[in-house]
């Protein structure tokens, strides 16, 4: 009797589209349930361990993105060597270690390395993700792709912090980190039941400093790859700025707190139909193209805004939703640029795609804390400091279109 072999070389199977795109929107998705389903929490955190400093309790945001920023760093390099199931695998095990840590936590310096331990296993999720989309797809069709992952992933942090509110009501501030677990074990399972593995053990390339050192300097010698990098960075930079203290704008500055998770749910959806464009017209376009035209539009509506808040010149019933406009535009610049920046990063970069995702994404979520950090510190009670950052990085970002190439 013979046995018939597999090939190992041969091209991954694919799921489904719909159900790949699901199922990687969910993955995605662990970083901003995360962050978005701990907002609501921030107040109760603030009064608990550090009444003094009310503000301390947005770095449990930024620590969680600077653990994600160093984990990107290996997660790619190991999914490259171990395959991106495995990979997976292995954060979602840190990730969920690290949340039993935090539920016992009883001081604000705990829950702060608690967050940051969160922030290094959800770095799998997120960048192994992207490199299992790159073994199947790539330029304008990855974008493409991407773009719909995106889409279906902004309806979860668009609903988490109603989902995080309602923990909250029911069992306090530690009860938001059992649904982590939950959410993590869910995406995991699925990712294990249906997902065939992508990189075949013919193409992995082994954690021997020699190949990594080779892969990393052929990335960060790519001049496209960097400049793309860049552009993310400014990008996440001002989106995470908002997010900081958007808990605290839309509560204090505005007086919206009682409804703040339906706001933020709102402000999510109306987003999403920047994923929803990018999908319809990348195709058309190019990645270059609507990147650049959304970080110009972004440029005019912040410099707009910016200019009628320092001068009062709105009058007080059209302050909210003016400011709630800009929101909503900063959220539809991310849908609209960041699945085709990284598509533009990655497409050359498919070999190596773990080890490029990792730095392409290690590079910008570390930059964008040290953007996003000082901005949420600097909050006095207007919207100024948020919209200053984002007029600026936007800006920046849009000069640095001019040097992209599809």
């Amino acid at each position: 009797m013979s046995v018939t072999v597999p090939d190992a070389s041969a091209a991954p199977r694919r799921l489904a589209l719909p159900e790949f795109v699901a199922m990687l929107a969910f993955l995605f998705a662990t970083v901003a349930f995360s962050l978005d389903a701990m907002l609501p929490a921030l107040p109760d955190i603030a009064a608990q361990l550090t009444p003094d400093n009310v503000n301390r309790a947005q770095l449990i945001l930024t620590a969680f993105m600077a653990g994600m920023g160093i984990g990107t760093l290996f997660a790619g390099p190991i999914s490259d060597a171990m395959g991106r199931k495995p990979a997976i695998f292995l954060g979602t095990g840190i990730y969920i270690a690290a949340t039993i840590a935090a539920i016992f936590s009883q001081s604000i310096e705990f829950l702060l390395a608690a967050r940051f331990l969160q922030g290094l296993g959800a770095s799998a999720p997120r960048i192994v993700g992207m490199a299992l989309i790159r073994d199947l797809y790539a330029g304008r069709e990855m974008a493409r792709i991407s773009s719909f992952v995106m889409m279906v992933f902004i309806m979860i942090p668009a609903l988490a912090p109603s989902i995080g509110a309602g923990i909250i009501a029911f069992s306090g501030w530690h009860g938001v980190f059992v649904a982590f677990i939950l959410f993590a074990l869910i995406g995991a399972s699925w990712l294990g039941l249906r997902q065939p593995e992508t990189l075949p053990p013919t193409e992995r390339r082994p954690l021997r400093l020699g190949p990594l050192t080779a892969a990393a300097r052929e990335v960060l010698a790519n001049g496209q790859v960097m400049l793309c990098t860049l552009v993310l960075t400014l990008g996440f930079g001002q989106m995470f700025a908002l997010l900081s203290s958007a808990q605290q704008l839309f509560g204090e500055t505005y007086g919206k707190g009682d409804n703040f998770p339906a706001w933020f749910a709102l402000m999510a959806i109306l987003s999403g139909a920047g994923t929803l464009l990018n999908a319809t017209f990348v195709m058309r376009f190019g990645m270059r193209r609507i990147a650049k035209w959304a970080y110009v539009m972004q440029t005019v509506v912040s410099a707009v805004m910016l200019a009628l808040t320092l001068t009062d010149a709105l009058p007080a019933s059209l302050r909210f939703p003016a400011f709630f406009f800009w929101a909503v535009s900063v959220f539809f610049m991310a849908g609209v640029t960041f699945g085709n920046l990284n598509a533009l990063a990655l497409q050359r970069m498919g070999h190596i795609a773990g080890m490029a995702a990792s730095i392409i994404a290690a590079l910008s979520t570390i930059a964008a804390t040290l953007i996003a950090a000082p901005v949420g510190l600097l909050y006095n009670g207007t919207p100024v400091p948020a919209m200053t950052a984002t007029l600026i990085c936007s800006a920046l970002a849009w000069a640095l279109m001019g040097r992209l190439r599809d």
